[in-house]
């Protein structure tokens, strides 16, 4: 049986926390939200959700996944059975529709794919999910993925499942806004199998913290960038 591990990194997220571990399907072995120094009741309303709640004091989202991975390679090394086979990344804001899972990781397990992005397309997309600077930011990246490595990426989406084998051989290392796009530009690197599969989004619940205010949406584009230029010339 194919064993699925959820990261699920969470600032803040006390109002939609357990409806997105509540929405996750049964064929998921663990949902891991990793609290990124919340001061709010996320980190309690994610334990009585039933997730394993790790605290991580240090700010950013690729800080946040990494704590999630060191969390997983740990129990790993106790336990070799709880070694998974794939993982999943999720927000914990509730914009994306965790029941939708099944459907992210069926290329991995019946098509032997190694990576997985659930794409955000426009005709799935509520009204207002996504920022201005957002819609512009993926297409720029994925545009530039497109010309420099000749890649079929249109979004940076974060929901997204991964071969674990193939994620620890990415060796991860961006601790903020460029977690996502270094993930992909480092599987195109790699020569990794892909696939974007379509899927809803909603509106989130709460501001976010990256698209919401206008010094993460500046530090989020220039991150992607520096991700993209630095590869395209290494």
């Amino acid at each position: 049986m194919t064993k699925i591990k959820v990261i699920i990194p969470a600032y803040n997220e006390e109002d939609s926390i357990s409806l997105v571990i509540n929405d996750i399907p049964d064929s998921v072995d663990e949902v891991i939200v990793v609290s990124n120094n919340s001061t709010d009741k996320t980190e309690l309303n994610a334990q009585k959700a039933g997730a394993t709640v790790l605290r991580e004091t240090r700010k950013g989202y690729g800080y946040a996944c990494l704590k999630g991975m060191d969390h997983i390679a740990n129990t790993s090394k106790i336990n070799p059975e709880n070694r998974p086979d794939i993982i999943v990344f999720l927000d914990g804001d509730y914009s994306d529709y965790p029941e939708e899972l099944n459907k992210i990781v069926q290329p991995i397990i019946e098509e032997d794919i190694d990576f997985v992005i659930g794409a955000r397309v426009k005709e799935l997309r509520e009204n207002g999910s996504m920022t201005g600077p957002q819609i512009f930011g993926n297409w720029l990246a994925t545009s530039l993925m497109k010309l420099f490595f000749r890649s079929t990426f249109t979004d940076l989406g974060p929901f997204r499942a991964i071969k674990y084998e193939k994620l620890l051989n990415l060796k991860m290392e961006d601790k903020t806004y460029g977690w996502t796009v270094e993930m992909q530009l480092k599987a195109l690197k790699q020569k990794l199998s892909y696939r974007e599969i379509p899927v809803n989004y909603r509106n989130r619940i709460g501001v976010s913290k990256v698209s919401g205010t206008i010094k993460g949406a500046i530090f989020a584009g220039v991150k992607i960038l520096w991700w993209i230029f630095k590869y395209s010339f290494k």
